[in-house]
């Protein structure tokens, strides 16, 4: 039998705990998707946004650097929301920001206004370090602790899902397929060129419209719907849930900068996949944004794959084989030429798959109270999706806008979380007494 608090709306008690984690384990994979989308989209906006906006590589790029920012920014204050709130009032509030980000998307394409665009992405971002803050490390928890990887990898397949749905509505209702040079722009009229321009913005409306109106409505689910609140059982050693203080966890510290590479790795390969499909490839941008949704499906599916394998292989040596591939196919990214280029970075999605969730949960691993505030160390790593792809941008620009060059960004991402899959992992004494 469950007992429910009346003023929290938690469930604190119950005989079957099969039933009780399942409802809320159901709809925190829904939130993986909704974040899924959200970060997805940004591939398509970089792009989409350079054009409406007449922008250059690095002013695209801060797309990424918004959102990331706020992970940063928000780090902090989402892990004392969490400890103070608890998961469910700390979710319904990520919701409400997001739908908030999302709304202002209309506002700022009617002025074409690109740093109204960046502002609603930082909002956007905020909502999202809140859930994710949250949601990762609520399902590593909802159930048997020797379960936590496989379960978070099962949840986070759904944002690979989204990483496949996200190009082709990118495709459907904001590409335009229009693509005009500098030269054809300038011998438009001031009026066509102004209407051009207007309607690639206006293009984004509809999407962010919908995405708000979802959110809202799992927001107010979430605030109808009983959550467990689990509290931190482990013997493990513990600094009291300190935010400092869990850094004296090496095998934590070495993942927040695992994190933070792969994180901007990852963000680097998406970023600049259209514009190196059409440049490296010869595909228009719709045509590329398929591709980068084949690159989704292959993600999902690895998040799938990878967590079946994790029942016969541990999750440590796992991300250790997919590292040593992903840094083999980026070397083929800026080596190979053609259509072997463009299925390197759609199999990069395939072994990357694992990486972020893999990475969190052996983070975490054994610390008790320390849970929470790891969490928020974990997602402030997030930064590196911020600040990499910047760099890339930069190494692109001093190529004469050569993409390939670029990508030598993520291959030295991936050594280090190789390094982190053979040794950074495990669980040492703490760097501070």
């Amino acid at each position: 039998m469950a007992l429910i608090n009346n003023t929290t709306g938690l469930i604190t008690e119950t005989n079957t705990p099969g039933k009780k984690y399942l409802i809320p384990f159901i709809l925190i994979t829904c939130l993986f998707f909704l974040w899924g989308m959200a970060h997805n989209l940004d591939s398509i906006l970089i792009p989409h946004l350079k054009k409406a906006c007449q922008l250059n590589n690095r002013q695209s790029t801060l797309i990424d650097t918004a959102v990331y920012l706020a992970y940063f920014l928000m780090a902090i204050p989402a892990g004392m929301m969490l400890k103070k709130w608890g998961y469910k009032n700390s979710i319904i509030v990520g919701l409400l920001l997001f739908a908030f980000g999302a709304i202002l998307f209309v506002p700022a394409a009617d002025m074409r206004a690109y740093t109204m665009f960046l502002g609603a992405l930082f909002i956007i971002g905020c909502g999202l370090t809140i859930l994710e803050t949250a949601a990762n490390p609520y399902a590593t928890i909802l159930g048997d602790p020797a379960g936590a990887t496989t379960r978070l990898n099962l949840a986070a397949s759904f944002n690979g899902l989204a990483a496949s749905v996200a190009p082709v509505i990118g495709a459907l209702f904001i590409l335009s397929g229009k693509e005009y040079t500098s030269d054809q722009l300038s011998a438009m009229t001031d009026a066509a060129r102004s209407a051009y321009l207007q309607s690639e913005a206006s293009a984004v409306k509809l999407p962010y419209i919908i995405l708000a109106v979802v959110l809202m409505l799992v927001a107010i689910l979430f605030y109808f719907v009983s959550f467990p609140e689990i509290k931190g059982q482990s013997k493990e050693t513990s600094t009291g849930g300190s935010f400092f203080g869990v850094l004296r966890h090496k095998h934590l510290l070495m993942g927040v900068i695992a994190q933070f590479f792969y994180v901007g790795a990852q963000v680097c390969v998406t970023s600049f996949f259209i514009r190196m499909a059409n440049q490296g490839g010869g595909l228009d941008e719709k045509t590329a944004s398929y591709y980068l949704g084949l690159y989704g499906f292959l993600f999902m599916l690895g998040r799938f794959v990878g967590t079946a394998l994790m029942r016969f292989v541990s999750s440590p040596k796992l991300l250790s084989i997919y590292a040593v591939v992903t840094v083999a196919l980026c070397a083929v990214a800026v080596l190979g030429q053609g259509e072997f280029v463009i299925y390197a970075l759609c199999a990069l999605g395939f072994f990357m798959s694992i990486m972020f969730p893999t990475i969190f949960a052996l983070g975490i691993n054994g610390l008790g109270e320390d849970t929470k505030p790891a969490s928020s160390w974990l997602v402030m790593s997030i930064i590196g999706g911020a600040i990499l792809p910047y760099v890339m941008a930069t190494v692109i620009d001093f190529n004469k806008d050569q993409i390939q060059p670029g990508y030598i960004i993520p291959l030295l991402c991936f050594l280090f979380i190789l390094y982190y899959g053979l040794s950074g992992y495990k669980i040492k004494k703490q760097l501070i007494a």
